[in-house]
């Protein structure tokens, strides 16, 4: 942790991230992922291209990312390998000091997204949360 962010900053959960070549696909999933745990976790989703087709967006990752920041982190739920490199590129393009808390998980999109919201609103770490979600099977 930042010791010298705000403690409500220390104490939030790791944010979760959904990015899908759908943004049906990434609304319904954040809206699962909210239903099941709530508001306590900071969520945000990006889908489609920018001219609304399917796709992904660089510029539209990175603003989910800073919206769902935490100083604990924030974990990526994408669905197929495009979107697993957008979102890398996009966590390029962060600040150094925030770059190596953002993370990728290599997970279901749908089933990752709900196991990593849960981890994070008990409280882990950055690394239990990616964990849980790539260790889950059906």
């Amino acid at each position: 942790m930042n010791p010298a962010a705000p403690l409500e900053d220390q104490l939030s959960p790791v944010g979760i991230v959904v990015v899908s070549h759908s943004a049906d696909v990434a609304r319904g999933t954040a809206a699962i992922v909210e239903q099941m745990v709530g508001t306590s976790v900071p969520l945000a989703w990006c889908g489609g291209d920018p001219s609304g087709g399917l796709g992904t967006d660089v510029s539209a990752i990175l603003t989910a990312i800073e919206t769902a920041w935490s100083e604990r982190g924030v974990a990526i739920l994408a669905d197929l390998g495009g979107a697993e490199l957008n979102s890398a590129m996009a966590i390029e393009l962060l600040p150094p000091e925030r770059q190596s808390r953002v993370v990728v998980c290599r997970a279901a999109i749908v089933e990752g997204a709900l196991v990593a919201a849960t981890e994070a609103s008990c409280g882990s770490s950055l690394e239990q949360v990616r964990d849980s979600a790539e260790a889950w099977q059906p």
